[in-house]
Order: C-alpha cells, then sequence, then structure tokens
C-alpha cells in the first residue's frame, strides 16, 4: 500500500502518501480533502502552507490545494465543503488507463452529501477526487455525480497555493491576450495586454478560457511549475500582497494562487450524470518556459542556457 493513515494529537485523519523509488510525497488531510503537503525526492516543500491561528483547528490552515464546490462564488458553500470529513474511497478503480500507470502511487478521496447538507448544498452528489504524485508530478482528478432526481449546476476549482522563493520575481506565462474579471474591481472585464503576468500589488483575476498549459516561473529558485488541465477552462490567479488575510502577514511574498476551475460557464449535470475534470502539475529545474511551455524544452533550455524560446 502506497500510503499510511494516522490520526495526530489533535484527532485529525491524516493520509501520506509516497511514491518509491523516487522519494516524492503528498500529506492529505481527510478533514476538507486539502492537501496540506508536497515534497519533492529532496524532501523540498512545493506548496505554500500555514498555520493561521496557531490553533488545532483544521479550518484554521491556509494554503495547500483544496476543493472549491459547488459555488467558487458562494465564501458559504464551498467553505462548507472544506470543513467536512471526507473519507478514502476503497472501490475498484474504473479509470483502467490511470490503475495501471507505473508512473505514479495514488489514493481517492470520497465526500457524499446527505439530507443534512440540504440547506446549504441544495443538490445531492457524490465528490471524488484521485490524488496521484509522481516524481517532480501531482495529478488531481476530481468527478461529481448527480445522485439526485433533478439538474444540478455548479462551479468547480482546485485552489493551488504554491511555494515560491520571493513573488516580485514570479512570473506567469499562458495568459497573455486573454480576457480575465478582476476581483478588485467588481469583476470588471479586462484584456491582458502583458506577455506575462509579473506581481507588484495585488492580484485576483478569473482568466477566461485558457490554455491548457500555464507555467508559473521562479527566476530565484530557478523552478517552473507547469499546470496542465482539462476540462477545467478558467484560470483563478490571486497574491494579496499588501491585503493579506488576518495573520498571514508578509508571508503573501513567498505564495502564488494559481487555480484550475469552471468558473464563467457552469456545469450542469442531469440526474446520474456524471463530470470529469484533471489537473497535473509538473516542476522543471528551470527558470525557462517555451511559448509551447513543454517542460522538455524548458529543460533543455536551462540545460543548454540558451534564450527563452518564443
Amino acid at each position: 500500500m502506497p500510503y499510511n493513515v494516522v490520526t495526530d494529537s489533535n484527532g485529525v485523519q491524516r493520509v501520506t502518501l509516497s511514491h518509491q523509488p523516487h522519494g516524492s510525497s503528498v500529506e492529505i488531510l481527510l478533514h476538507g480533502g486539502r492537501i496540506v503537503s508536497w515534497k519533492n525526492e529532496r524532501g523540498e516543500e512545493l506548496l505554500f502552507v500555514r498555520n493561521k491561528s496557531g490553533g488545532r483547528s483544521p479550518a484554521a490552515i491556509f494554503g495547500g490545494i483544496s476543493i472549491c464546490f459547488p459555488q467558487i462564488s458562494s465564501f458559504e458553500q464551498h467553505e462548507y465543503i472544506r470543513n467536512r470529513l471526507w473519507s478514502l474511497d476503497y472501490g475498484p478503480d474504473l479509470d483502467q488507463e490511470d490503475s495501471n500507470n507505473t508512473q505514479y502511487s495514488s489514493v481517492d478521496l470520497f465526500f457524499q452529501s446527505s439530507d443534512k447538507d440540504s440547506r446549504i448544498l441544495p443538490c445531492r452528489f457524490e465528490l471524488r477526487v484521485k490524488v496521484s504524485v509522481g516524481p517532480g508530478k501531482l495529478a488531481l482528478t476530481p468527478s461529481v455525480r448527480n445522485v439526485g432526481d433533478k439538474p444540478f449546476s455548479f462551479t468547480f476549482a482546485m485552489s493551488n497555493c504554491l511555494s515560491v522563493s520571493d513573488i516580485s520575481e514570479v512570473r506567469v506565462e499562458g495568459l497573455e491576450t486573454l480576457d480575465f474579471l478582476d476581483n478588485s474591481l467588481q469583476r470588471k472585464r479586462f484584456t491582458e495586454q502583458a506577455d506575462a503576468l509579473t506581481f507588484d500589488g495585488e492580484v485576483n483575476r478569473v482568466y477566461l478560457n485558457t490554455p491548457s498549459k500555464i507555467a508559473i516561473i521562479d527566476h530565484e529558485r530557478k523552478r517552473t511549475f507547469v499546470v496542465h488541465k482539462k476540462g477545467l477552462p478558467d484560470a483563478v490567479v490571486w497574491n494579496p500582497w499588501d491585503k493579506p488575510p488576518r495573520n498571514l502577514g508578509s508571508d503573501y511574498k513567498t505564495m502564488v494562487s494559481v487555480d484550475s476551475a469552471v468558473f464563467e460557464k457552469p456545469v450542469m449535470l442531469k440526474p446520474f450524470q456524471i463530470w470529469k475534470g484533471f489537473q497535473e502539475i509538473n516542476t522543471v529545474s528551470s527558470s525557462y518556459c517555451s511559448g509551447q511551455l513543454d517542460p522538455k524544452k524548458v529543460a533543455q533550455a536551462a540545460a543548454h542556457e540558451t534564450k527563452p524560446i518564443r
């Protein structure tokens, strides 16, 4: 079994998933289904995670990778999912292609709505997330099944808080010329004019109809995160700059959130229908990224010390 389940001193169940022999690992809280650690084979933490209050409650944790569902714009609804107890799904893996992939070690998370959820979540559903870790890779495969007798619509996001050296040294490529909604300006619509997104103030934007690959380049660490996604057409990019959440303080300088999302056009599910998405984050030891956002070309560019390919 590639994972272990333990209950910590605060009564919180933690799942540790490791990939051998490479040594990369993931830690997941069953409270909220939140990924609170992703380490590479050298033991370096790749996610930004902070305990906002130092308290025992998992709700005090900020960052990592979390699921926002069924309505991103409703704080009450997406926070409700992140404060409920998930479970491990021990059933058969229906995705044979993924189950036979030896590049990953995987675990399946499961959450099912109940009658007591009906006030907050006016729909009946099953939510599954397969978490898979491999050398330099972390993949999440979410699926939503309508188990009620009425259709319902939803939005969805995987919120990825990534660890960076200094936000002022970070650039995000793959969003140029795209329309975005600026959440800091009452969701006014703009078009990205720069050839890459950089940070010198608060950024809280929903980019629409984004490409399947987005690169987050950390120049100081000479590391690039490449987010590859399917079924998640939008992307939310956030760094609070001088308006951080309470108790985050200056830690904002070492984080950036780049989320894979369904936002502008909600998914409509009829009874018994299933929606499925996919996200994989790769890490590449390079400050450069090609115009095609191809990790192999990124690595080659770093090895030969060439200029970025455009």
